[in-house]
């Protein structure tokens, strides 16, 4: 029997044309130039990115993983993808810089690949947030005595601040968000099921970034929309209940545009509410309102939420409110990604800048049983300016809008 030719552990596919990424060569050479000043700063010979938010930020390679590994090394002269073979010439056609594929016929392939790339380094960095304790192992396996230095939190940071290609990208979102949410509103009658009504509004969305996005990938986009006991929860899933007179709801729409989240909640009822609950929707739409108004440059998070939580203590609701009043926008979705410093809680000290996106955000959680039972929540998406703030939210919210007729 003729014995099979050795095979690869990694190779090279210049597979077509180089594809149209979501940003600019130039903005893709900044981001990097900020990463290698991070790398000079602690002197590290190169930097391997693992996660998807951070390789799609630096290269504009979004990868799906399906349970295998993915990489970015950076080094102070280049920017290579490592991609899993499966994928082909997808990766090189995606990426800023270059890409190596690593194959499956041999174990730990994938490290091989990234040591071909990084060569022989004493210390490298690595995103300590994402990193596996397996693959921690399998990459002192491969490199021997090194140095790892986590690069997450400053890495985290330089994403805290946009750039005008990345605001603009974000303002599309904002109104594409709102087409879906449009959708939504109309679909909405006594009878039709969450499943149906969530379609409608992920339809329109996904169509509408193709007309505006011609060029990109389209994956992601979604919506949940919940009614009656199932709007307790800010991410409970879309199910099968069908609308009924009276019924509490709430919109929320989430295009995604070549990795970046955006998004709309509203909450709406079907018919008029109670007087219970037209109570708690004017408060948390007044929280909303307060919220919005806080927003500026030389803020702090902290800040923002001692200002709310007074205003909803004073309100004796207070002991309703769910969960933090915002978060940051950008490279992240609902599976990967997050800026976690710059989310509007108590704990959270950054100080508003020029340049960053938040969300406001507040929701208060009735419980079953009471009053006006249901989860109420408003959110719009603030662009932080030199002197102020710009809300780029355009659907309306409050009874005033979204009482639905039964």
């Amino acid at each position: 029997m003729t014995d099979l030719p050795e095979r690869p552990r990694y190779f090279s596919l210049r597979n077509g044309d180089r594809a149209a990424l979501p940003f600019s060569q130039s903005e893709y050479d900044l981001r990097l130039k900020r990463l290698r000043a991070i790398m000079a700063r602690h002197d590290l010979d190169a930097v391997l990115l693992t996660s998807m938010h951070n390789i799609a930020y630096y290269s504009g390679f979004l990868y799906c993983s399906f349970g295998r590994s993915f990489g970015c090394i950076v080094t102070m002269e280049t920017c290579t993808t490592v991609s899993a073979n499966i994928d082909a010439g997808q990766p090189w056609r995606r990426s800023h810089g270059d890409n190596i594929i690593y194959t499956d016929w041999h174990r730990d392939n994938f490290w091989r690949a990234v040591q071909s790339i990084a060569g022989s380094v004493r210390r490298i960095g690595i995103e300590g947030d994402h990193m596996t304790l397996s693959a921690k192992t399998a990459l002192e396996d491969a490199f021997g005595a090194i140095t790892l230095f986590d690069v997450a939190p400053e890495t985290m940071r330089a994403r805290m601040i946009k750039s005008a290609e990345e605001i603009a990208l974000i303002r599309a979102g904002a109104r594409i968000a709102d087409l879906g949410g449009a959708a939504i509103r109309d679909a909405i009658c006594e009878g039709v099921r969450e499943i149906d009504v969530a379609i409608a509004g992920r339809d329109q969305m996904e169509l509408a970034i193709a007309e505006a996005f011609p060029e990109a990938e389209y994956r992601d986009s979604w919506v949940w929309f919940q009614s009656g006991l199932n709007t307790d929860g800010a991410h409970n899933p879309v199910t099968a209940r069908r609308l009924e007179a009276g019924d509490i709801m709430s919109l929320n729409t989430f295009p995604m545009i070549s990795g970046y989240y955006t998004a709309l909640e509203r909450t709406l009822f079907l018919g008029e509410p109670d007087a219970a609950s037209r109570k708690v929707w004017d408060i948390n739409v007044a929280t909303h309102e307060l919220g919005l108004s806080l927003i500026r440059p030389g803020i702090s998070c902290a800040s923002i939420c001692e200002e709310l939580n007074r205003f909803l203590k004073q309100e004796g609701m207070l002991q309703y409110r769910s969960f933090g009043y915002g978060h940051s926008f950008g490279m992240l979705s609902h599976y990967y990604g997050r800026e976690a410093g710059l989310e509007l809680r108590e704990d959270i000290d950054t100080v508003l800048e020029p340049g960053m996106v938040v969300s406001m955000e507040p929701m208060l959680t009735i419980p079953q049983g009471m009053a006006g039972a249901g989860g109420y929540r408003e959110h719009d998406i603030v662009v932080v300016g030199e002197t102020g703030a710009e809300d780029i939210t355009g659907f309306p919210f409050g009874p005033e809008h979204n009482i639905i007729a039964a």
